[in-house]
């Protein structure tokens, strides 16, 4: 009776404590069922994408021409001043020479069919802004002597200094976007690129020209967007989407299976705009869902829930 006794007590011993691990075994798989991590998703965009530099330019006169007299003698009439717009052929100064103001009408008088004045009318070559005016009414001036200076017209434009690493990206540039201080866009094109380079900066001068409906003034200071690249209808994803590894080399998303899973994808990444990435592969269907916040960390598995109200 004591040896049934004890065999009945091992018995009953080991079947308790099988119940007593086969419950801890319910109660952990049960948790580890449960653990879900919170996220939010979002969905793939199909869209153009442009990748643009925007950089500074100042507006300038390249070219300058300088007014000068032509003969030793005194200045009678200024038909200018500063900051005008003169047209090619237009008289600016009127000179007296120094002996036709000595003589005065002795000649005439003398013989009027000789209709000698002694002045001197000085026409501008080009079209421009009078930048300067050097000289007035009465004063003396030797031959060739500076009157006045003339912003050619023609050689206005915003001077961009380029990196020279974006200068393959202007062929695609045929028209760029010029925003003024008070916001005003302005179309312009690359007149010309100037042949040499900062040592330093390693930027080169380009020469962009607007079709302005207004006078603007030198120095002013505007952006100019330089596009890079343009891609039209790609699919792309938020950049908080698109996780990589330490070396910046394989990219990946996690993307929804069910309403509560997630399993890693491996993409191809293309170009980055502002907040978007492109996917280059693999194609994915617009209702695909892909984790948006909450997916560091998460293995190639990993179960989900979905914020409410972020679906």
């Amino acid at each position: 009776m004591k040896r049934f006794a004890l065999v009945l007590f091992c018995f009953v011993t080991a079947l308790l404590s099988c119940k007593h691990t086969d419950s801890n075994a319910v109660v952990e798989e049960s948790v580890t069922e449960e653990v879900q991590t919170p996220v939010t998703v979002t969905e793939i965009s199909t869209e153009a994408m442009v990748d643009y530099v925007d950089l500074t330019a100042i507006s300038s006169f390249l070219q300058s021409s300088f007014i000068k007299a032509t003969a030793n003698g005194f200045i009678k009439s200024v038909s200018i001043k500063p900051g005008e717009f003169v047209q090619a052929g237009k008289q600016v100064f009127v000179m007296q020479t120094k002996e036709a103001k000595a003589l005065g009408n002795t000649i005439n008088d003398l013989d009027p069919s000789f209709k000698f004045s002694g002045l001197i009318r000085i026409n501008v070559a080009q079209s421009g802004f009078i930048s300067q005016v050097n000289h007035q009414p009465g004063d003396y001036v030797q031959d060739g002597e500076q009157l006045a200076v003339l912003s050619n017209a023609s050689s206005f434009g915003f001077l961009l200094n380029l990196p020279y690493e974006l200068r393959s990206s202007l062929a695609a540039n045929k028209n760029i976007d010029v925003e003024l201080p008070d916001k005003t866009h302005l179309i312009g094109h690359v007149a010309y690129i100037l042949p040499t380079v900062d040592s330093v900066s390693q930027t080169q001068a380009v020469l962009i020209k607007v079709n302005a409906q207004s006078n603007l003034p030198t120095n002013l200071i505007a952006k100019v967007r330089i596009v890079k690249n343009a891609h039209a209808n790609v699919q792309s994803l938020p950049k908080e989407a698109i996780l990589a590894d330490e070396a910046q080399t394989n990219f990946w998303v996690m993307k929804m299976i069910d309403s509560a899973t997630a399993v890693k994808i491996d993409i191809v990444k293309g170009m980055e705009a502002g907040d978007r990435v492109e996917v280059v592969s693999p194609n994915f269907s617009k209702t695909d869902k892909f984790v948006l916040k909450g997916n560091y960390g998460l293995p190639d598995t990993a179960k989900v829930k979905i914020m409410k109200g972020e679906e």
